[in-house]
């Protein structure tokens, strides 16, 4: 199940959300955890028992780790519940492109099972990790309610594709919050916008990046029309989700921290980092870049730790080399700019920062999206004009003129005006905004009804 599918919109959510309102609040977790599962079990079933091991196991060594005394028995308890969350990820993630590398360098005929990637075992993991990790550092107190703590690890508005929750972060939300019907109400707007987002924009967005990523030959602006509309599609997709995932979070009582700040008006990519994925790359500063040492340490052993943390934040996007070298590509621009480039980028004016970091970024999304090194060369290479169909064709003009409003409107919305506005006409006009709200629901719906392109981008990762 999909939070854009019409089962989830007009059955499921509805369901949920008025079980939840009305139901005494002692059996409030009760019930969001019993929806979790199922709304996991209906695409997932064979692997619901997976993620509540994940559970089961994380939930003992939480409170281990508070009844151990000695240093060492709670060092060697963290240990091996890092062991056996990451063993678990990397076998289901990771054992195909393991096998098939070494099967490729050395000839080996090592079995290959063609394992399906468990929907949403990468946030979950991270959020399980980073609980036990907390306890054991003493930043919070373990949970020793069994019901509570599966309600945070399984919770459905950000189970599959996150944002990545700290449990220190909603520790006291899962106990005592209240959804009053303002709050439901911010909520549902919050989760219309994101459903617009996906549906209106993603959708077809992307049915333009693949039908250039598709072409037998490319010219120069044809291969920068695809990319640009690939950029455009995963930040609509992804944080269309997110802005869905904490509307329904604020629907039920939650409050989760922002995921997206508008990253494609950043002036560097370390900025661009601060303001995309924000819950992923605050995963990867506090549990391994900060206790590798950070940037307090020489030149040598700081690019170390970049080339390291961005190497996994790469393969943590999937089991692929494009992932890996995509990780390593943004170490690359990081390294650069933070001891090469980093004071030019800052003299020069806002605009060209802009464009100049925007450039970079979607150079790295033909990285990301692409796992045939082959394909990534050649749209690369046309990129740069090496091996293109000309400057432009009439494809690119056909292109471009049916898709211009579309992508117009879509840079549009990436910047922080359009929210800004929806925030005060919903302040100073409820009714319009109620009426407008409404209007582009029922866009979605009718989109969802006859559309057949509705992935989330993020799922698979």
């Amino acid at each position: 199940m999909v939070f854009s599918s019409l089962h989830f919109l007009y059955i499921f959510l509805p369901l949920v959300m008025l079980a939840h309102l009305i139901a005494p609040r002692r059996w409030r977790n009760g019930i969001l955890l019993a929806a979790s599962l199922w709304f996991y079990a209906w695409g997932e079933p064979v692997y619901l028992g997976l993620m509540l091991f994940s559970v089961a196991w994380n939930y003992v060594t939480g409170l281990q780790l508070n009844a151990a005394v000695r240093p060492s028995r709670r060092r060697a308890t963290l240990v091996g519940a890092v062991a056996v969350n990451l063993a678990v990820l990397g076998f289901f993630k990771y054992y195909g492109f393991l096998v098939a590398t070494l099967n490729g360098l050395f000839g080996l005929r090592l079995p290959d099972y063609r394992l399906p990637l468990p929907i949403g075992i990468s946030f979950y993991t991270f959020q399980a990790l980073s609980y036990v990790i907390d306890v054991y550092r003493g930043q919070t107190p373990p949970q020793r309610s069994l019901v509570d703590f599966a309600t945070y690890i399984t919770m459905f508005p950000q189970l599959v594709a996150g944002p990545i929750v700290k449990y220190a972060d909603i520790r006291e939300q899962l106990h005592r919050r209240s959804a009053s019907l303002a709050q439901i109400g911010q909520g549902l707007e919050r989760v219309i916008l994101g459903l617009s987002k996906k549906v209106l924009l993603a959708n077809n967005l992307g049915l333009l990046a693949d039908a250039m990523r598709s072409a037998p030959k490319l010219s120069v602006l044809s291969a920068w029309l695809g990319a640009a509309a690939y950029a455009l599609q995963i930040y609509f997709d992804f944080s269309g989700y997110s802005d869905m995932a904490i509307g329904m979070g604020r629907m039920l009582g939650f409050t989760f921290a922002e995921n997206f700040d508008h990253p494609y008006r950043a002036r560097s990519v370390t900025e661009f980092w601060r303001r995309w994925h924000i819950s992923l790359s605050g995963w990867f500063r506090d549990y391994v870049y900060i206790p590798l040492g950070g940037n307090r340490v020489g030149p040598g052993r700081h690019i170390l730790n970049l080339l390291i943390v961005w190497l996994l934040t790469g393969l943590w996007h999937g089991a692929s080399w494009n992932f890996a070298l995509w990780g390593l590509y943004y170490a690359a621009l990081l390294i650069v700019e933070k001891y090469l480039t980093g004071r030019v980028l800052g003299k020069l004016p806002a605009g060209a920062a802009r464009f100049c970091t925007l450039l970079l970024v979607t150079v790295g999304w033909v990285i990301f999206s692409n796992t045939d090194f082959g394909a990534m060369g050649r749209y690369l290479g046309c990129l740069a004009g090496i091996g293109a169909d000309g400057f432009a064709d009439a494809a690119f003009l056909y292109a471009l003129r049916s898709n211009i409003l579309l992508m117009a409107f879509a840079a549009l919305c990436c910047g922080p005006g359009l929210r800004k506005w929806q925030i005060r006409l919903t302040g100073r006009w409820p009714a319009l905004a109620l009426v407008l709200f409404a209007a582009l629901l029922i866009a979605c719906t009718a989109y969802l009804v006859h559309g057949s392109y509705n992935p989330f981008l993020y799922f698979r990762f």
